[in-house]
């Protein structure tokens, strides 16, 4: 199981995945937007998403969980 953390504050502007969907290492489980930047943040591990911790719109500080992927 690994739990996904924001390494950065900043807004949640897409979501990728959905709660039950197999992902690879590396994959693109949500895409951060800080100061005009895009920040994916991809999935430590091939697994599945058991859970979504945001949403689009949602704010993020560093250390926040977004994700876990078991």
């Amino acid at each position: 199981m690994a739990d996904v953390k924001a390494e950065i504050t900043a807004n949640v502007w897409q979501v990728r995945v959905e709660v039950g969907q197999e992902v690879e290492a590396d994959h693109e489980l949500v895409i951060l937007e800080s100061m005009k930047m895009e920040i994916p943040v991809t999935a430590p591990i091939a697994g599945i998403v058991t859970a979504l911790h945001v949403a689009p719109d949602d704010k993020v500080s560093e250390g926040d969980l977004i994700a876990t992927v078991e």
